[in-house]
């Protein structure tokens, strides 16, 4: 891939091209086996559509509670008001069409003894488990925050009711209000997106409430794509003047440890109390509720895999993909989880044959809305180490949009951004 440059794999990525996997066959390797898939978001969908490519007769039973899924990428859009919530639903009709069992049922545990996932519509039997659980939050670490505070100040870290939710806030909050969004501390889901939020909710007070402020309060110094991020602050909103629109207090003493609901006022690890008028509280974060009760996580509160396959090395027979998975340093993004999907799946498929599993690349490309009609990205493409017990980044591969580029290349990533977005769900759910 060393060969291919940033643009080209942008353009391959937003035209729905550059899969990085090898050795998709629709031989029927492993007949009658049944493999259940827990999780019908991005990973968990994948991986079921893929599975199905590598070997059409194994039987696929994908378990989901909701009808739905709804995207968290592109979400932070409906908060700046360019994209409706509707827009980022999905269902699973085209995952069906292909011979998939979709069960709507909620996952009561997994017996990793008997081989069986216990639903509320019954128990199912696999030879393989595969589990996308995706996230849940440490509400602990913000004193007086949990989940039912949520409900009134909103995370909006799963896109969905609270998404509405805050933007309900924004169109309410008065000419002249501060937007207080505390980012989370390291790892967390889509590092580049509490940036992108902070951009949208500040297109969005540009046009409607011009006097506003948003204010990003981050324990981390540091952020993915922080230069490209702050240099369109200061072309979009002023960033670095008196009277710039974003204003980013970082390190530890930032870190928000206390919070007073009635008046949604937050306190600081230095001290400082600050009150908003809409607060955004992203917490902490850690592997979903299930992977916790299924035995799947360590102390990290992540869940550790074999990288080849996606294997838990707690559990056999179950694979961990997604944001919950251990997978450095692929990051916890959307793209990521796809691309270890197909990953997963090509293993599955290979030692339900008694095969160990082939050696595959893996990808990531996140754009970021700025403004408008102003977008950044970065890309990466990694691969197994030599051997394959690690994933490591292919040296000179991939990048971020460069600075200092001209007002047509922004242009031109916000129209990728959105072929992307189109070609990457058909990907996923169809």
């Amino acid at each position: 891939m060393t060969n291919v440059n940033r643009r080209q794999f942008l353009k391959a990525l937003s035209a729905g091209g550059l899969v990085l996997l090898s050795g998709i066959s629709t031989r029927s390797w492993g007949a009658n086996a049944n493999v259940v898939i827990i999780g019908g978001g991005t990973a968990g969908a994948t991986a079921a559509k893929y599975l199905k490519l590598a070997d059409p007769s194994i039987n696929i039973t994908l378990i989901e509670k909701n009808a739905h899924y709804y995207t968290c990428y592109m979400s932070n859009e409906v908060l700046g008001g360019g994209r409706t919530l509707d827009s980022l639903k999905f269902g699973y009709a085209g995952l069906e069409k292909r011979g998939i069992t979709v069960v709507q049922a909620e996952v009561t545990a997994i017996d990793a003894v008997a081989k069986s996932v216990q639903t509320t519509a019954g128990n199912f039997p696999y030879d393989r488990c595969i589990v996308a659980p995706g996230i849940d939050y440490r509400y602990e670490t913000i004193e007086n925050y949990s989940a039912d505070v949520a409900q009134q100040i909103p995370h909006a870290w799963k896109a969905g009711e609270q998404t509405t939710l805050l933007r309900s806030q924004l169109e309410a909050m008065p000419n002249g209000g501060t937007f207080v969004m505390v980012a989370p501390p390291n790892p967390y889901r889509c590092p580049p997106a509490p940036y992108e939020r902070a951009s949208q909710v500040a297109s969005y007070f540009k046009k409607h409430k011009p006097n506003s402020k948003v204010l990003i309060l981050d324990p981390k110094t540091s952020f993915t794509k922080q230069s490209l991020f702050e240099e369109g602050w200061m072309q979009l909103y002023g960033y670095g003047n008196n009277d710039s629109m974003i204003e980013w207090a970082s390190g530890g003493s930032n870190a928000v440890v206390s919070l007073d609901t009635a008046t949604k006022t937050v306190t600081t690890a230095g001290g400082e109390r600050i009150a908003a008028n809409v607060l955004n509280i992203i917490p902490a974060q850690k592997a979903g509720a299930l992977a916790f009760s299924a035995g799947l996580t360590d102390s990290s509160g992540w869940c550790p895999v074999a990288v080849a396959s996606f294997e838990s090395t707690l559990h056999d027979n179950i694979h961990v993909i997604g944001d919950a998975c251990i997978a450095n340093p692929l990051p916890k993004s959307g793209f990521a989880a796809n691309s270890e999907a197909k990953a997963c799946a090509l293993a599955v498929a290979a030692l339900l044959n008694g095969r160990e599993p082939g050696r595959t690349s893996f990808s990531n490309g996140c754009y970021s809305l700025v403004g408008d009609d102003y977008a950044i990205s970065v890309v990466g493409i990694y691969r197994l180490s030599a051997d394959g017990k690690m994933i490591e980044a292919v040296p000179n591969s991939g990048g971020t949009s460069p600075l200092a580029a001209a007002e047509e290349e922004r242009l031109i990533d916000v129209q990728y951004a959105y072929s992307w977005y189109n070609n990457f769900t058909q990907d996923v759910f169809f």
